[in-house]
């Protein structure tokens, strides 16, 4: 293994080759001073000041989403702990080559040469079975596992290992904090661009907020700016428009990602907010959720959330699901649209939802009692010589029925799961 420390234990070295990297290789931090954000773990008081003063211990997932300074933050605090520094990949590599490594790391400790810090890149792409190779190592002093995943641990990492682990989230790059790493590539004189370019701090702010928390794609994104204007050159708003061309969001439409796009707006719905509805279906159309699924949800948003407060909300919900599968996107966008704000305009009533679920949780409770004999259809002669439909009082022409004639089964008679309506006793 590479040696990774250079004069100072606490840097972390480069290869010769980094020069030529991209920009958002050439500017990774080599020293913890340099890092940039994620101030709730890192600083006085926090968790890991203890670890960033070269004494970590524990094993640690790291958790958080793409750019937010995983890899980095591991290979500091190995620089600070003064340990080996070893990278693995979920991706490329299996457990055969894990278990290889563990014991290449415990001969190198045995030989004196230290703790060695294993770090082990998209965790979650083991299946949980094959994340059990890990734990026979963690008990260990020798060896530090630093995992880091983009998904949820609590959904993608087996139960023995988070105990074994502590779980540190990473939270995406403030604008500000980004503005100022970008600041930072556009002045450095070995790394950066200092003389290359001009950039006034708007524009280093508007490829913050592009960049959306992540810092690789940020200095992607400047680097990029960078290489349409002439050595010397100044970075315009005219040249962000075309090096930023089309957003692209980070979204998975099937992970967690998704479910906090569709809660952010079925409770913003709920709570009458017409701008958060459309700012949130806005976030869900443009990362590409399938405009069909948006749909379906709006009508159960108008089946739940609105209900008899305005039954014409089902109409209003339906119809934009239809105008949608006829239209498709962009077009069928603003059908959608339309529809949400409706829903979170209209007045709110939860009461079908509620008495329905008070309804099931019966049906599930209790004893599924014959369908009285009043209420039975008396289809054929035998039938209603049996008593089929006996008693039965037709409403229409018999108002008090509604009062005194029974609907429900004998063990929930006078069950009510609807509030009385107004005006009656």
């Amino acid at each position: 293994m590479s040696e990774l420390f250079g004069d100072d234990p606490r840097e972390v070295a480069t290869d010769a080759s980094a020069a030529l990297g991209p920009l958002a290789d050439r500017m990774r931090p080599r020293r913890l001073e340099e890092y940039v954000g994620q101030e709730k773990l890192l600083g006085p008081g926090r968790f890991l000041e203890r670890a960033a003063g070269g004494l970590l211990s524990q094993s640690l997932i790291l958790w958080g989403p793409p750019g937010s300074g995983k890899t980095t933050l591991a290979r500091l605090l190995a620089a600070q702990s003064r340990m080996r520094f070893v990278p693995f990949s979920a991706v490329l590599s299996g457990i055969k080559e894990v278990r290889e490594v563990m014991a290449e790391a415990e001969r190198n400790f045995a030989r004196g040469g230290g703790r060695t810090l294993l770090f082990v890149d998209e965790i979650h792409r083991f299946n949980k079975s094959q994340q059990d190779a890990f734990l026979p190592f963690l008990e260990k002093g020798e060896i530090v596992l630093v995992a880091a995943t983009t998904e949820n641990p609590s959904f993608e990492l087996n139960s023995a290992l988070l105990s074994r682990a502590r779980v540190l989230i990473l939270e995406p790059h403030a604008p500000e904090s980004l503005a100022r790493l970008l600041r930072r590539a556009v002045t450095d004189t070995e790394r950066g661009l200092a003389g290359r370019v001009v950039v006034d701090d708007a524009c280093l702010l508007r490829i913050a907020h592009a960049a959306d928390g992540d810092a690789r794609r940020a200095l992607n994104l400047l680097e990029t700016a960078a290489g349409l204007v002439r050595d010397g050159g100044a970075i315009t708003e005219e040249t962000l428009a075309t090096a930023l061309q089309t957003k692209v969001l980070a979204h998975d439409k099937s992970g967690e990602e998704h479910y906090n796009l569709v809660s952010a707006l079925h409770k913003s719905v709920r709570n009458s907010d017409a701008d958060a509805a459309l700012y949130w279906l806005a976030r869900m159309l443009r990362a590409g959720d399938d405009g069909n699924y948006v749909a379906r949800r709006l009508v159960r948003m108008a089946v739940e959330d609105v209900g008899l407060a305005d039954p014409f909300a089902l109409r209003v919900s339906l119809d934009a699901a239809d105008a949608f599968h006829r239209l498709g996107s962009p077009e069928g966008d603003l059908a959608l649209a339309m529809a949400a704000a409706y829903l979170a305009r209209a007045k709110k009533s939860n009461a079908v939802y509620r008495a329905f679920g008070a309804a099931l949780e019966d049906v599930e409770l209790t004893t599924a009692e014959p369908v009285p004999l009043h209420l039975r259809n008396a289809a054929t002669r035998l039938m209603k010589e049996s008593g089929y439909g006996a008693g039965y009082r037709y409403v229409h022409d018999d108002p008090a029925a509604a009062k005194e004639m029974t609907c429900l089964p004998p063990s929930l008679a006078g069950k009510r799961y609807f509030p009385p309506p107004k005006g009656t006793a």
